[in-house]
């Protein structure tokens, strides 16, 4: 039975999601794409064992990101919130584990992509009790499955994180999670394609100035980013007015 946390990709047009996650990306972020898929197709060819770690703040696409290359790469894709291996009774979160990489050998080649790799991979011994046993648990088959001891199975482990530093030092030794790549917020070009990305369903004003939007976004991420051209369609229809103006999100909001 397989993991019903579990969310499955299988990719049918896996180039129109890669595409799609490069918009709103600088040449710096694309190169970040294309080092993440050079790491995967290393990994599959000469079938190594390990992981590819992402860092960087919430909100920078990293999931999307794995997403996409792994459609690129033309393989499956599972994913799963660490959060969701914990639970309070000792063997569950273990039988997770086992559960989510049987089913990605089941329909191998294929990626396991885990979102916040640090729920579940804090450095063991530091929780007391029933739930430190259990995370402790979960945490050593996560590494049995990173080895490869019970067969790999050509699957690729790609994890995220916006914690690298509590990580327990068994999860990125050498053979585990030792490739890391770090996802930095977009620049004022990415935030302004990002913009022009959420905003072309919207009936946008002629005359915005993604540039000068743009500017006053510094430090946002994707995920706010959307957040804006949202709340300014919902600030059009709340005034009766036709067309999305991005300024009235910065003066109602």
């Amino acid at each position: 039975m397989g993991c019903r946390h579990v969310r499955a990709f299988m990719p049918q047009v896996p180039l129109i999601l890669s595409l799609f996650v490069l918009h709103g990306h600088s040449f710096w972020q694309r190169s970040i794409h294309g080092l993440l898929l050079v790491e995967i197709c290393v990994l599959f060819y000469f079938a190594l064992s390990g992981g590819i770690l992402l860092c960087g703040p919430p909100g920078v696409g990293k999931t999307l990101l794995a997403k996409a290359v792994a459609g690129e790469a033309g393989v499956n894709f599972f994913s799963i919130s660490a959060s969701q291996f914990v639970e309070i009774y000792v063997g569950v979160g273990a039988s997770r584990v086992r559960a989510l990489y049987q089913e990605a050998k089941e329909n191998a080649p294929s990626v396991v992509f885990i979102d916040e790799l640090d729920a579940v991979g804090r450095e063991r011994g530091l929780i007391k009790g029933s739930g430190g046993q259990e995370r402790d648990a979960t945490l050593n088959q996560l590494l049995v499955c990173l080895d490869g001891f019970e067969g790999r199975g050509n699957v690729i482990t790609i994890a995220s994180t916006n914690r690298p530093d509590i990580l327990d030092p068994a999860l990125v030794r050498p053979g585990r999670f030792d490739r890391k790549i770090y996802i930095p917020k977009p620049g004022i070009i990415g935030r302004i394609e990002i913009l022009k990305v959420h905003a072309r369903k919207k009936p946008m004003a002629e005359d915005v100035d993604y540039m000068a939007v743009g500017s006053m976004t510094d430090g946002m991420v994707g995920a706010e980013l959307a957040n804006i051209i949202e709340v300014a369609a919902i600030n059009m229809m709340r005034d009766g007015r036709s067309e999305v103006i991005l300024f009235f999100y910065f003066i109602n909001k």
